[in-house]
């Protein structure tokens, strides 16, 4: 499907992930980070540990992209491409583990409403956090995310590709 334009709706949508969205999710996430393949699960124990942090954007009766967080600890990421089991007893954070819309309707602004939706998740912790990948760190910056990379130890994000960047978010002092 690559270069192929998806119907959408004046503007697209987001609204909460589905089981019957996974199959779509793991193929735009697969479409997206070649790089940095995560198995289909991750994105079913995602779903199943925090719902609400699972969303999709609609562009008519198709997935056009997702976005997934789940609380964590500011600590660091979940290794990429690893099951969580449960979510943290004691999270301090909100971690962004995943924003993708499908490379042909990017640049239309449409990331922005399943950025805010997360954010709005992230509300009750102290801070939001997430793993700038493919240069993207400018983009996070806009949602007034920090590059906190130099408190993280290099191994950490290795495995993130070598671009990969900690961001952090105050949400609340």
């Amino acid at each position: 499907m690559v270069g192929v334009a998806l119907p959408l709706n004046p503007v697209g949508f987001w609204r909460p992930m589905r089981q019957d969205d996974l199959p779509a999710v793991g193929g735009l996430a697969a479409r997206a980070h070649p790089d940095l393949p995560e198995d289909d699960a991750v994105f079913a124990e995602r779903l199943a540990l925090f719902p609400e942090g699972a969303l999709i954007l609609a562009a008519g009766d198709r997935v056009a992209g997702y976005a997934v967080g789940h609380p964590f600890h500011c600590a660091g990421p979940p290794k990429l491409n690893t099951l969580l089991g449960a979510l943290p007893a004691r999270p301090d954070c909100l971690y962004i583990h995943d924003i993708v819309v499908a490379p042909e309707l990017r640049g239309q602004g449409l990331a922005a409403g399943g950025v805010e939706a997360l954010l709005n998740l992230a509300e009750p912790y102290p801070a939001t956090t997430l793993v700038s990948v493919y240069g993207t760190a400018a983009f996070w910056t806009r949602f007034g995310f920090e590059d906190a990379s130099d408190r993280m130890a290099p191994d950490v994000l290795a495995g993130y590709g070598p671009d990969a960047r900690w961001m952090v978010r105050v949400t609340r002092a």
